[in-house]
Formats: C-alpha cells, structure tokens, sequence
C-alpha cells in the first residue's frame, strides 16, 4: 500500500509558532499517511508501516499469538487486531509504560516488558508461548545521530531479548532498528536463532529517517 499525496495545505497562521514547530505542522498536514490514519482511525501514521510489511513479508495470520511491545499509541494493535483475530482464536497482547484507551480484541498491559512483571503478565495470557513479537519503539531522539542510533539499537536488542523468552519454535520477530553500526552484533544472534533474516523499509517511512526494520523468521529455539 503506497498513497498518492493530495493538494498541498498551507498553513493558516504561524502566529506563536516557532519555525520547527512550523515545519512540523506542515510536514503533518501534507503527509498522505496521516490523512489517511485519520479517515481510516488508526491512532497513528505507523500503522502504515506494519501494514506494508505485512504485506510483503506475510507476517499476520488468522489465530496468532502477538505481543506488540512498546504498544502506545496503539496503531500497530490496531492492524494486528484486524488481520489476526477471528471468533475463537488469535490474540493480540499490547505492552507499554504508558496507559492505553481500550482498543477492541487486544489485551493491554501497562508495564516495562524488560521487567520481570512484565514478562510474568503476559506468560500469565498466553502461558503456550507467542507466535510474533513485533516492536516500532525507538528512543526518544536526541539530534545527535550517532547517539539516537545506539540508544535505539539498545531497546531493540532488550526487545529481542525479551521475544526469545517468549516466542514458541518457529516464531517470527519485527523490530525497528537505526542502520549505523552497532546493530551488527544482534544481527549475528538472530542469525544463529532464526532460519532467515532480513531488512526492509517500508514506503511509509520517511525517507529521511534513518529507521529500518529486521524480520527474523523461523526461531530455531535456544
């Protein structure tokens, strides 16, 4: 799924607005993706994305077990809902620090998912395992790339460490990550645990961010 962008908005007044904040709102009213999260209500643009690799890498099927780590504001929930939950099976796990407005067919739970109470909440769910970890979480930007991307490696690799905890043999996990480097040493983990993996960019990223995405497929077990 890629959009067509629509007739540029301007903005009406920049009266208080300082000049970032000004390219921000542009940039916001102007992105197809937005416009039609908004139409289609999703709580966020990235749903997008999970739907596109999705749709490449068949990732979400009927009756799946699936924890979305880092879950606010709720837009990757809200796709995996859609596409795997059906009268008597499928669930959809949503972890996050952040409270959460209820979304429908998903389980949610407010904890840090790197700590134990967080892993003991879900294995109380889904005590069989999960079929697909997924998790769009990056750290909070910094300006500072080199920083921005060690961070952001290092929430992936606790996310990664967290789906080998949970995923059953053959499992399927989906992260963010920031090409730059430092991801090179979790890449050859997964390689040893997983039958197959791979990058991707989806066309409802930026193209200016430096944001990727790793799709580990077949977990081999520990």
């Amino acid at each position: 799924m890629t959009l067509k962008r629509s007739k540029t908005v301007q903005l009406k007044t920049a009266r208080g607005r300082t000049a970032s904040s000004q390219r921000w709102l542009r940039r916001q009213l102007n992105d197809p993706y937005v416009q039609e999260a908004q139409r289609l209500g999703y709580r966020s643009r990235s749903a997008f994305k999970l739907i596109q690799l999705d749709e490449k890498f068949g990732l979400l099927h009927k009756g799946q077990r699936v924890v979305d780590l880092g879950a606010a504001p709720g837009g990757w929930s809200q796709v995996a809902a859609n596409r795997v939950i059906q009268k008597t099976s499928g669930q959809i796990i949503g972890l996050d620090l952040l409270p959460m407005e209820p979304i429908p067919g998903v389980t949610l739970i407010q904890a840090d998912f790197m700590s134990q109470d967080g892993l003991e909440g879900l294995m109380e769910i889904c005590p069989d395992g999960i079929d697909l970890v997924i998790s769009d979480m990056a750290a909070p930007t910094t300006g500072h790339a080199p920083t921005d991307h060690i961070r952001t490696s290092a929430l992936c690799e606790a996310a990664y460490d967290f789906a080998i905890d949970v995923l059953v043999l053959d499992g399927v996990f989906l992260a963010k990550v920031f090409k730059g480097g430092s991801e090179h040493m979790l890449l050859e983990r997964m390689k040893k645990n997983f039958k197959s993996v791979r990058h991707a960019k989806p066309a409802a990223s930026r193209a200016e961010s430096p944001e990727t995405y790793v799709i580990a497929k077949g977990f081999r077990g520990i």
